[in-house]
């Protein structure tokens, strides 16, 4: 297989006011998985859209198998073997999966006799990713997983060489995951040469055999031998420090118990749930896909309607059976997917920030224009939220930004309770360290936060205690110093010898 097959020389690009690529040249190998990792607005993102056609370069070009390439649009990228499979899926909802598929390039003549070809070729090409999927299926009734693996098929049917994943796994289970690595594996082995970008660390060294490192434009570093690299050593190129330095663990001092659950049971959990966090303690909770552990934060929250159980905040019974009686409380809640459930990505940053269900429930819904601005400029300055302006549209924001403008809105508010579901999923290491930062500063002033997150150095790294829970179950409670990797792993498996690349991927 050839060494080199895909080479950046010497690429620049810029946009008004930033120099999002300057001078990167490196290389990838046919056979071989070459991760790209920085923080956002490293210039990963940058350099797929160039790879793609999207965007052409102020300067150097890209090779393929020692032929410079000169791509005009993403149709010339295409036929020069070139796919990329972004994190917002490129495909039609209301085609069918042989539509989408062979879309622009159908197999035969149009007709009934093109359709029926159509549909054997979507059979042979879903057979090789052993994908049982209808053909005459529509894409908007499948999966995100079944669309990625369409993507995939895509890419195969135009015969591309290099085929780029960008953050595959953000929304995948963990069996999804596996199957994921599988197929990947499998390109690799007939030789394509597949990127991969990704912020989570541990899909990095699972599955690639290079990585190239990026910082504010630049080509910082390629490592080609995996076994002599660190999780350490790559984030330290990756931000500058350590990842010692990433997780603020500091243990504040605790207080009464700000958030009693007693008992508590509704959807998504297999027996009644019992849990307490205290004034200043950030209590993680952790388990595989299916555990229960988003079900449980919505049934607290009031988002789910709970069937029994009675929650308490600072020891006063309150009753809970929809989100504004949290919030009239002091419990907020940080969902997951903050594009569909956190933010309104049309508004701007100020009205994200100073919209809440307390505030549009007040009289006329009204704040005066000074103090909006005010509270605005406030938080952004506090979280170092990274906008040109409080009046930007907060879809325009990175995730970690529009995670801290989801953060700013509830903590405008008196809060005595956080809750977040997977606060880091999808932003790079700097913004984690930036968020965990923030929940270390919570805890400090004496709020009780309560965590899911799937992550689970993440857990180990910030959380004062872990709750562990398997099959809707709370499983065990251990301190910050108890926990370990293992104890936790063994907790939330149900068995044992499952414990392979699960998560623990190294």
């Amino acid at each position: 297989m050839q060494s080199g097959y895909l080479r950046f020389e010497n690429i620049s690009k810029q946009f008004p006011g930033v120099k999002a690529l300057d001078g990167v040249t490196f290389e990838a190998d046919e056979g071989s998985v070459h991760a790209l990792v920085g923080e956002n607005g490293a210039g990963k993102s940058t350099l797929l859209k160039i790879l793609s056609g999207l965007y052409r370069p102020d300067g150097g070009h890209i090779s393929l198998g020692g032929v410079a390439q000169h791509f005009s649009n993403t149709s010339d990228a295409l036929h020069a073997g070139v796919a990329i499979i972004y994190q917002e899926l490129n495909l039609v909802p209301d085609m069918t999966v042989a539509e989408n598929l062979f879309l622009g390039h159908m197999p035969a003549k149009m007709g009934w006799l093109g359709k029926k070809a159509l549909r054997e070729n979507t059979l042979e090409m879903l057979k090789t990713l052993e994908e049982a999927i209808d053909p005459d299926c529509k894409i908007g009734n499948l999966s995100i997983a079944e669309r990625q693996m369409i993507e995939i098929a895509k890419a195969l049917a135009r015969k591309a060489k290099v085929i780029a994943f960008d953050e595959p796994t953000s929304s995948l289970s963990d069996r999804e995951v596996q199957k994921l690595f599988a197929i990947i594996a499998e390109l690799k082995r007939q030789g394509k040469v597949i990127l991969y970008v990704s912020h989570r660390l541990s899909e990095i060294f699972a599955i690639c055999n290079a990585v190239t490192v990026f910082r504010d434009g630049k080509h910082i570093e390629t490592f080609t031998d995996m076994s002599k690299l660190t999780q350490d050593q790559l984030v330290t190129k990756m931000v500058g420090r350590s990842i010692h330095d990433v997780y603020h663990y500091v243990r504040h001092p605790h207080g009464e118990a700000a958030l009693e659950v007693e008992n508590l049971m509704g959807y998504g959990l297999a027996e009644p749930a019992t849990l307490t966090v205290n004034q200043g303690e950030v209590v993680g909770i952790f388990g595989l896909v299916g555990a229960g552990r988003t079900e449980l934060l919505k049934l607290i929250y009031g988002a789910t309607k709970a069937k029994m159980g009675k929650i308490k905040v600072f020891g006063r019974e309150v009753r809970i059976t929809k989100p504004s009686h949290a919030i009239h409380h002091g419990i907020v809640f940080c969902p997951e997917d903050r594009k569909k459930e956190g933010i309104i990505p049309i508004r701007s940053v100020r009205e994200n920030i100073n919209i809440s269900v307390r505030r549009l429930t007040a009289k006329m819904g009204f704040i005066p224009e000074k103090r909006d601005i005010e509270n605005a400029e406030h938080f952004v300055e506090q979280f170092n939220i990274k906008t040109p302006s409080i009046d930007k549209l907060v879809r325009d924001l990175s995730g970690g930004n529009q995670q801290k403008v989801v953060l700013a809105r509830w903590l405008s508010e008196k809060v005595k309770v956080v809750l977040f579901d997977e606060p880091t999923r999808g932003i790079d290491v700097g913004a984690k360290a930036e968020i965990y930062g923030i929940i270390s500063k919570l805890a400090a002033e004496g709020i009780g936060v309560l965590i899911v997150s799937s992550e689970l150095p993440e857990i180990l790294g910030i959380s004062d205690r872990i709750i562990v829970m398997r099959q809707g179950k709370l499983q065990a409670s251990l301190t910050h110093d108890e926990a370990t990797e293992e104890k936790v792993l063994r907790l939330a498996l149900p068995v044992v010898e499952n414990k392979t690349s699960i998560y623990r991927m190294q």
